[in-house]
């Protein structure tokens, strides 16, 4: 992946080998921290399909920064 914009503690955002783009925002909610990842989806797999594994990916990083 290319990484096209990284803002400290706000957004990473990066284009992938087949041109499609992911953006991930940081935003500060009550002293928490919301995490939302938007993507262009592939056309290999279903798209809901493709959201679990997204939000497989974002609840790893949770229990991770979490524990």
């Amino acid at each position: 992946a290319t990484y096209d914009e990284i803002i400290d503690r706000k957004r990473i955002s990066y284009v992938m080998a087949d041109g499609r783009q992911a953006i991930t925002d940081f935003e500060n909610v009550d002293g928490k921290t919301k995490v939302t990842t938007t993507f262009d989806a592939e056309n290999q797999n279903p798209v809901e399909m493709q959201k679990d594994g997204w939000q497989a990916i974002l609840n790893n990083f949770k229990r991770y920064v979490e524990g």
